[in-house]
């Protein structure tokens, strides 16, 4: 009775206009912000854009983890932005530790808005095409913890989303963040490390 009480409820109409008007204004903000670097220099490589927010001293590793916990509940920045943002400006090792904290945090923030909340909040979050496509998974039984270990570990998928969608079935918080605990590593190495040596290739050629 508690599961079918908990999809019953909506996400209230003050709520779904923060979802949304974070998305945009998130969305402008971080085109905003690449422009003005841009052309004020601080990406002309990863030791000018290091400099930069390393100004915040002491409160740039927890705005930073703030950041990384706020984009994973509310889409405003794409997480691989964040993730790879991180790895310049504190180091592979200091910057995977903190996109881990950030993320994690963030994973259970977004698991319990959606357990409370149910497919409305779900809903609210990502496009119809994506609801639609994975949410045949939560009729699998077993198989949906299967597959969710498995897109937690692959790097390309939508991560954010299928927590949600976890939330939507049986799966406890504890055996959910168990999951996350173990498998976010693995994704944060593969897609940051990935990504830090094509941007460090670009980052080259540019300045050649």
């Amino acid at each position: 009775m508690a599961e079918k009480n908990r999809q019953m409820q909506t996400v209230s109409p003050l709520l779904q206009k923060i979802i949304n008007w974070s998305s945009a204004i998130g969305a402008l903000g971080t085109v905003a912000f690449c422009l003005w670097a841009y052309f004020a220099g601080v990406l002309q490589s990863k030791e000018t854009l290091s400099a930069f927010i390393q100004q915040a001293g002491f409160w740039g590793p927890p705005l930073f983890i703030f950041l990384q916990i706020l984009q994973t509940v509310v889409p405003i920045i794409p997480g691989a932005l964040t993730s790879v943002a991180g790895v310049f400006i504190y180091g592979h090792i200091v910057g995977t530790i903190y996109n881990y904290i950030g993320i994690v945090i963030g994973c259970a923030i977004i698991f319990h808005l959606a357990r409370t909340y149910g497919p409305a909040f779900v809903q609210s979050v990502v496009s119809k095409r994506t609801y639609d496509k994975y949410i045949s998974w939560l009729d699998k039984g077993n198989r949906f913890e299967r597959f969710f270990i498995f897109m937690m570990i692959w790097p390309i998928s939508p991560a954010d989303f299928l927590c949600m969608l976890a939330a939507l079935t049986k799966m406890t918080f504890k055996k959910y963040m168990l999951i996350i605990l173990l498998c976010k590593p693995i994704t944060l190495v593969i897609y940051t490390y990935g990504l830090t040596y094509i941007i460090d290739l670009f980052w080259k050629m540019v300045s050649k």
